[in-house]
């Protein structure tokens, strides 16, 4: 069994001029790009095993991140299938000089987890033992339940 707070992943990419699109900010692949790649890391952190992007929920970009800032991204997984884990991943616009931060970009994804032969395989069981864990998993499944 994995807990939730063990999947917890906090990261930053610097936006530079080449992540940017005409109007000098991140550019929303990319955005999406890093969202897919934490998340990715907090399934495998779950699973302990290599985990594959299989379903991607509304995305909605509330504000840009302008290059210079930085994008503050955090995932973890808050509940699992068979051979699946779903992960919460948000992105923020965060200026490093004053700590500012806001959050630009929320999405669900569902990974699966595979095996050698990239067949999926099973999960453990998610568990959730701290105060801030059941916080969190709260918060992930009444935000997922407003999307339908």
């Amino acid at each position: 069994m994995t807990d939730l707070m063990e999947t917890y992943i906090e990261n930053r990419e610097m936006v530079q001029p080449n992540h940017a699109n005409i109007l000098e900010v991140a550019h929303g692949g990319n955005v999406m790009k890093w969202m897919d790649e934490i998340g990715a890391m907090s399934a495998m952190r779950f699973a302990g095993e290599t985990c594959v992007t299989a379903r991607v929920d509304q995305m909605n970009f509330e504000r840009p991140v302008p290059v210079g800032d930085t994008a503050f991204i955090t995932a973890y997984v808050y509940d699992a299938g068979e051979t699946s884990a779903k992960v919460r991943i948000r992105a923020y616009r965060e200026d490093l000089l004053t700590h500012e931060r806001e959050q630009t970009t929320e999405s669900y994804f569902v990974f699966v987890a595979i095996d050698e032969e990239r067949k999926p395989t099973t999960v453990p069981d998610l568990t959730v033992s701290t105060a801030e864990g059941e916080r969190l998993r709260e918060e992930a499944l009444s935000g997922e339940s407003n999307l339908r």
